[in-house]
């Protein structure tokens, strides 16, 4: 039995706010990256997780904002409690691994392609977990392709986003970057969304889960508080906003040996010195040896 599903039940509302919670999260992640690749090594396993949480919240809230607009037409839908959170957890801690093998590595070759392909596999495993905690009266299949191009536009999306923050070209740069990571995740979303076949069984309610207002409505609440948390962060940081890491003299960094200073002579004319030498008015020099 199959039914009507619409992807977009309050219009442009949801999409436009997933995209906006998509570009904050990424815009605060990548900033807290590039941070990262500033400061001692002391500070950096911070600013990572720092990055990998909003980077992770971020994906997470544009998935369920966006799915707060699917419906299916005569059938409830309901929201399993333990895999919603799972599928949040699964995107820190993946993107977190990504992210944390390119701030210790560098955005560069293989590094750059290990860690976008392992964060952009935890965007796409966010998203299809997430849509594993749906209930309702029938079966959700796939097209394999569809799902094959979302998982693509993912690891892509995710390898360009760490190469931007790598780059540390200042907080116009991340702000480009964010925007185009929001972008390409959220088409990730509806890519995978377009993926999904329903067929139906009945159209009674499920007797387990919550309801989109129930569940999700509540649970957002805690990533954007997390979101707007690490704006003021990002916000309060100088060097962040700037994107230049402090002047810091060779001679202070570790493995650098220190310059030696080398005095310079400098050596003056004949007529220079006999300048100098020359007696104040009133005294002039004798041409005499004097006696003692």
């Amino acid at each position: 039995m199959h039914n009507t599903v619409h992807g977009f039940s309050y219009g442009l509302v949801t999409p436009l706010v997933a995209y906006l919670m998509a570009c904050l999260g990424g815009a605060l992640g990548l900033r807290c990256t590039a941070r990262a690749v500033l400061v001692s090594r002391s500070w950096r396993p911070g600013w990572l997780a720092l990055g990998s949480a909003a980077i992770g919240s971020g994906i997470w809230t544009m998935h369920f904002v966006a799915m707060m607009g699917f419906t299916i037409e005569h059938t409830p839908i309901r929201y399993d409690w333990l895999m919603t959170f799972a599928s949040l957890a699964v995107a820190i801690v993946m993107v977190g691994v990504g992210i944390f093998i390119v701030g210790y590595r560098g955005a560069r070759g293989t590094a750059l392609f290990t860690g976008g392909t392992i964060t952009g596999l935890g965007i796409a495993s966010m998203h299809y977990l997430g849509m594993a905690g749906m209930h309702l009266d029938g079966q959700l299949t796939y097209n394999t392709f569809t799902v094959a191009v979302s998982v693509v536009i993912a690891m892509v999306a995710a390898t360009a986003a760490l190469w931007a923050a790598g780059q540390v070209r200042g907080f116009l740069w991340s702000v480009g970057a964010a925007l185009i990571m929001g972008l390409a995740v959220t088409g990730m979303h509806y890519t995978g969304m377009a993926a999904v076949e329903v067929h139906l069984s009945g159209t009674a309610e499920p007797s387990v889960g919550g309801s989109p207002a129930e569940l999700l409505a509540p649970m957002l609440i805690g990533p954007l508080a997390f979101l707007l948390l690490a704006g003021v962060v990002v916000m309060f940081d100088p060097l962040m906003v700037m994107g230049r890491p402090a002047v810091v003299p060779a001679e202070r960094k570790p493995g650098i040996p220190a310059h030696t200073e080398v005095r310079r002579t400098i050596r003056h004319p004949a007529h220079h010195r006999a300048r100098r030498t020359r007696h104040p008015l009133g005294h002039p020099r004798s041409r005499t040896p004097q006696n003692r």
